[in-house]
This record gives structure tokens, C-alpha cells and sequence, in this order.
């Protein structure tokens, strides 16, 4: 088994995929939300979960591993961020560096937005890596079984040889679409709670631990929003809103902002989840069904958290912790499973010398 830290770690995306792989094994993973940290000690054991500020972990607690796994904080380089150099959330990528040169490991992978790429703070990040050979690029996940158009920067660092990125399993023609996931869900969500129930974890009870259709909740759209709602066809959005229906500030905005008020496709990958994906008029995040004509069927209304759990590529198995708001924002700041798995999978000939086995798409059975 690879001995494997995750910083950064969030709820677990990146941990999920590495186990569903097979041969990795979490020793630390450090993350300073609370209620992510739950979530990740839910499904992978509170033990090795270490609830800190990572600048908080001296070097004496960091242990050895093969690899080193993780996102430093990304608003910094986002599109919808700054991008001002002094943001402190980009000088996170430095503690990640300690923890690389105490815990030696043979590999490391840092996932981000695009834009870090071409940020000041990555070429820095690329002169202070001595040992370590880079091989960075964007990848798409739904070119990795993610039913969702979301591109990621990944960087692989070697110190056992040049590892190239992955190449694609799913290429574009064999995407997996919104239908693969959201099919045979209920159309009309029970509720618009998260069940009354607590676990306990770091001494505190926290919300949780909520399963599959627990994150089947609704919300309570104003008549005025199901009216704008009931206009916007399949791969539409604001442009497709009568001007009665149009609030000032779209009304005078022409350009831009396509995707917002925005209904999926059924048989396209979902565009980007963000953390906000209950307010469609964040992104194109109406349900996919929409028929035309009076009498058309209709689902008029933003996908639930189940639905974007799905959509971001998680098991149904895997257990939530926090409140709704804490839930959906893990949920859209996670890096989607599938993704990571085969990152994990990519890498393993190069970490043990082992032949990768077959495809391991849940999605693709």
C-alpha cells in the first residue's frame, strides 16, 4: 500500500478517487474547516484527520509518505477571484511545499483552477521544487468518466523520473452525460431539509452523517422565479427570459454572464459545479427536463445536492456532514473523485512498477 497525505483535503474528492483506485493508503490529511474535516473523518476515519490551520502542523508531526496529494485554496487565481498577487489564500501553496520537503515523498499532484497556471505564484512554486521533475497541464474531467465540462489544472512532481499527465479514458464521444447520473431520481424532492440528526467528531456534534437521498432536498422558489424558470429551455438561459420577466440589472446587462439562469442538458456533462449550484442564477443549474408547448413537461427547478453530488462524480455511499450551505460548498470545492482516480491510476505503474488493470468506471458498467 502507497502511504498518501492529502492536504488541503476538503471533504475528500481527491481521497475518494485515490481509494477507489485501490493501493493508497491516507496517513494525514489536514484541512481547516471543520465541517469538511467531518465529512472526510466520516468516510475515511478521524484518526489521520488532522482539523488545523496546515501552517499550525509543526514539521516534527509530518509523517513520511510515497505521495502527497491536493489543492491549495483557489480564489486567489480564479476568474472570480482577484487574481491580486498579495491575496494571502496564494501563498498556500508554500506550506504544501514544507510538507513536500519533510515528507519526502516520490511523487506529489497539486490540483487548481486554470488560471494557476499562468499565475506569478506557480512559476515560484516551479523554481523551489529542486528534485523534483514538473509536468503540468489542464485536464477535463468529463474526458476522465465525469459526467461534467469542468477543466483542471494538475501538476505531477517526480523525484523517481519524468510522469507525464494522463491521457483521456473517456474522450469526447464517450462522455458521460446529466441523464447517466440523474435519470430515476425523483422528480419532486420530499423536502427542503436535511434530516434532524448528529454525529460527533473532533469532541463537537456537528450535523450529519447524511446519505444519498438525504441531499434530495428542494428549495421554495417565489412564484416570480418559477415563472422565469418555466422560460429557459435546455442549453438556454437569461437571453431567453421575456423582458417582463427581466430584473434591471440583466435588462441592462447585454453581454456576458451566459450560463446564469441556465438549464442543463440531458444528454451533455453538466457545465462546472460551483459551491452555489441551489441558485440558478449563479449558473446554468436548472434541471435538465423541459418540454415545449403549454402542456410540456417541465422540472422547473435548481438541482438538489444529491444531484450535484452525482454530477461532481460521488458514490452514493459517500456521507456528508454540516448544513445544507456547508454541504453544498464542500460538494462544489471538491475535486470530483473520478478525476482523482485516475490520476491514482495513472500513477501507480510509475510509484510500484504494477500494470494498471482495467477500467474502473463505475458510470461505464
Amino acid at each position: 500500500m502507497l502511504s498518501m497525505i492529502d492536504l488541503f483535503a476538503g471533504c475528500g474528492g481527491m481521497t475518494s478517487g485515490f481509494v477507489a483506485a485501490g493501493g493508497y493508503r491516507p496517513v494525514m490529511a489536514v484541512e481547516w474547516d471543520r465541517h469538511a474535516a467531518a465529512t472526510y473523518a466520516a468516510n475515511f476515519g478521524e484518526d489521520h484527520m488532522r482539523w488545523s490551520d496546515i501552517a499550525a502542523v509543526p514539521d516534527r508531526e509530518i509523517p513520511r509518505a510515497d505521495l502527497i496529494i491536493g489543492g491549495p485554496p483557489c480564489q486567489g487565481f480564479s476568474n472570480l477571484g482577484s487574481r491580486d498577487v498579495n491575496d494571502p489564500r496564494n501563498g498556500l501553496w508554500r506550506e504544501y511545499l514544507r510538507f513536500v520537503r519533510v515528507a519526502r515523498p516520490a511523487v506529489f499532484v497539486i490540483e487548481n483552477v486554470d488560471r494557476f497556471l499562468s499565475s506569478a505564484e506557480f512559476s515560484l512554486l516551479r523554481a523551489e521544487t529542486e528534485g523534483y521533475q514538473l509536468s503540468s497541464g489542464l485536464l477535463m474531467a468529463a474526458d476522465f468518466g465525469v459526467p461534467q465540462r469542468r477543466r483542471r489544472a494538475i501538476v505531477i512532481g517526480s523525484r523517481i523520473g519524468p510522469i507525464p499527465l494522463p491521457e483521456p479514458t473517456h474522450p469526447r464521444g464517450s462522455w458521460h452525460t446529466v441523464r447517466d447520473v440523474l435519470a430515476g431520481l425523483p422528480e419532486r424532492p420530499a423536502t427542503t431539509a436535511l434530516p434532524k440528526s448528529t454525529a460527533r467528531f473532533f469532541g463537537t456534534e456537528l450535523p450529519g452523517r447524511f446519505k444519498s437521498l438525504d441531499l434530495h432536498v428542494g428549495r421554495n422558489p417565489t412564484p416570480l422565479s418559477v415563472r422565469r424558470y418555466r422560460h429557459i429551455p435546455p442549453g438556454g438561459g437569461r437571453f431567453d427570459l421575456p423582458d417582463e420577466l427581466l430584473p434591471r440589472c440583466w435588462r441592462e446587462k447585454k453581454t456576458g454572464t451566459t450560463d446564469v439562469m441556465g438549464r442543463m442538458r440531458w444528454d451533455q456533462p453538466s457545465l462546472t459545479i460551483r459551491t452555489e449550484f441551489y441558485k440558478p442564477e449563479k449558473g446554468q443549474y436548472l434541471h435538465p427536463q423541459w418540454e415545449p408547448g403549454e402542456d410540456g413537461h417541465r422540472v422547473d427547478r435548481p438541482i438538489t445536492h444529491l444531484e450535484a453530488a452525482r454530477l461532481q462524480s460521488f458514490p452514493d455511499e459517500f456521507e456528508w456532514c454540516g448544513t445544507k450551505t456547508e454541504v453544498a460548498r464542500q460538494i462544489g470545492n471538491a475535486v470530483p473523485p473520478l478525476l482523482a482516480m485516475a490520476v491514482a491510476r495513472h500513477l501507480q505503474p510509475y510509484l510500484t512498477g504494477a500494470t494498471p488493470s482495467g477500467d474502473h468506471c463505475p458510470l461505464c458498467r
